[in-house]
Formats: C-alpha cells, structure tokens, sequence
C-alpha cells in the first residue's frame, strides 16, 4: 500500500504524546491486496486506528475482536505487552486511513492492557463558506469530549471543511498541536500541507486559523496533547524507556512466538493465528532515545 510517513521525522519526534503518524491509501485492494499483517507485538504505547474508507478486521491477546470501519475509533493499549493482527477485509475494495501511536509517560508504561471501541458523533462548526463537520474520538475540542481514557492530556478529531473556507480552531495555549492533511489542502500561516504532510503548531496559541484549498473540500486530523516532556526509546513495535528494556521486549517476543503455548508477557495468541511477525535485528549500537 501507499504508505506516507508524517512522524517521526529527523526535527520532530513527538506532538504532544503522539509519536507515530502513518497515513495510507486511498489504494485499491482489491487489485494491491490491501493490509494483512500477522500477528505482532507492541509495549508502551497506544495504538489508535481512524479509517476513511474500507475495513479491517482486529484481533488482539485480550480477546478483543472488532472491525475497524470510518468514523470508530479503535484505541488498543498495549502497556506492558500486548499482540495483535489486523486485515483488510475480503468485500474491502478502496482502504484509507491512519495509524497513529500514543507514547505512554513512564509511570503509566506498563499499564494492564486493553482494547476500547467508541463512535464519536459528528456535528457541525461554522467556517466562513458555511458549515464544517468535525468528530472529537479523543480529548475536548469545538465544545465536544470523548469519554476514552488516555494517560496524557490530548486531543484527536476529524475535521471536513469545504472549500475555500477559513476555520478558527480554539485550542489550548498548553498544547502542541500537528494538522494531518488527509485530502485537499490546508494552509495555516504561510505553511501549506498536501496529503500525508502535517502543519506543526507550537505551544502559546489558543486559535489555530485553517484555509482549506480553494478547489474542493479539505478533511484533515487535529492532533494535540501536553509537550511530553519524557525521553523514550522507539523502535520496531515497542516503546520502552531504555535500549535495554527494548532488548529485553524483544527476547520476551521471540521466546513467546517460538513457544506460545508456554504463555508470556504478550498474552494468550487468538486460535486463528497461524503464524506470527519475527522480530528484526538490533542493529549493532545501542538504540538513542528521542522526546
């Protein structure tokens, strides 16, 4: 699939606790194949699935089993370790979404997994070409909360803008925010993003001014939350606070997926599961921590 990578990046890890932003498609699975990736591990972090076309089918080691469809929210805590598969689904034929990843702040690292579904209702806010439509899936912004926990104080919302419009944002002056372009374009300042590119806003303001693209609607992502203010080593699947607790998620992992039957730190593998992602190789130095 077409895959854009908006964070991490070499000048920012982290908005807020967000430290992963992958934005995919719109691809035609039904020709590409569309996403199947087995099943794999994750600690220390969130991950929080928002589609905008298609479906795709999760399993996790908590037993939850969900569809990932437009406008839910999938959030999975993986804490102190957990795996999960996700698939596209067979009547799937165009897939669109992201995948985003929420850093866990030390004391709460290792946290007890979980798996929470939510529908955020959709509402209007006023642009100057009329209405714009916003979903709040997690924090408070235009005025609407998600009931979803999450550890540090973020925000994440969908907003749709016709074109041409301009929208004031309210935000908090404590939070960093990132706009993550989906379709059209979105101008705030002098800085203009296309699909998969994010606008960056630092922490101080309490309006952030957008201008959606004069030639058709713009839909992009709010993502906000509290500077981090944490160091965290990243790397493949896992979040931990230092190389050598990344070292040690890994071996646990390997261990678990040759012998799963013995049980570990990843939890029970869901009976469908015929085989399971290796591990990578550390590279040969130790893994520099980022925040």
């Amino acid at each position: 699939m077409t895959v854009r990578r908006a964070l991490p990046q070499r000048e920012r890890s982290l908005i807020g606790a967000w430290c992963f932003v992958d934005h995919y498609g719109p691809d035609d699975v039904s020709v590409t194949g569309g996403m199947s990736v087995p099943g794999h591990p994750h600690t220390g972090l969130q991950t929080v699935s928002w589609l905008f076309a298609g479906e795709v089918e999760h399993r996790d080691t908590t037993g939850a089993h969900a569809m990932v469809r437009p406008g839910e929210l999938n959030i999975m805590t993986a804490g102190s370790g957990i795996a999960h598969s996700e698939f596209s689904t067979p009547g799937t034929t165009v897939l669109h979404g992201a995948q985003l990843w929420v850093a866990l702040p030390e004391r709460h690292r290792l946290v007890e997994p979980r798996f929470d579904h939510y529908v955020p209702e959709e509402f209007t806010v006023d642009s100057s070409q009329g209405a714009a439509r916003a979903r709040v899936f997690l924090g408070s912004l235009f005025g609407q909360s998600s009931p979803v926990p999450t550890w540090t104080p973020l925000i994440g919302a969908e907003v749709v803008m016709p074109a041409g419009a301009t929208l004031d944002i309210p935000v908090l002056a404590g939070h960093e925010h990132g706009l993550l372009c989906d379709t059209g374009t979105l101008t705030v300042g002098t800085v203009t993003a296309k699909p998969g590119e994010i606008v960056f806003q630092g922490v101080g303001e309490t309006t952030i001014r957008v201008q959606s693209g004069a030639y058709g609607p713009s839909r992009f992502l709010v993502l906000g939350g509290e500077p981090f203010g944490e160091q965290i080593v990243m790397w493949w699947n896992f979040v931990g606070g230092s190389h050598d607790e990344v070292v040690a998620f890994r071996e646990d992992w390997e261990r678990q997926r040759t012998a799963p039957s013995n049980g570990g730190r990843y939890g029970r593998f869901p009976s469908v599961w015929t085989h399971t992602l290796p591990a990578p190789e550390l590279p040969n130095v130790r893994l520099r921590s980022r925040g």
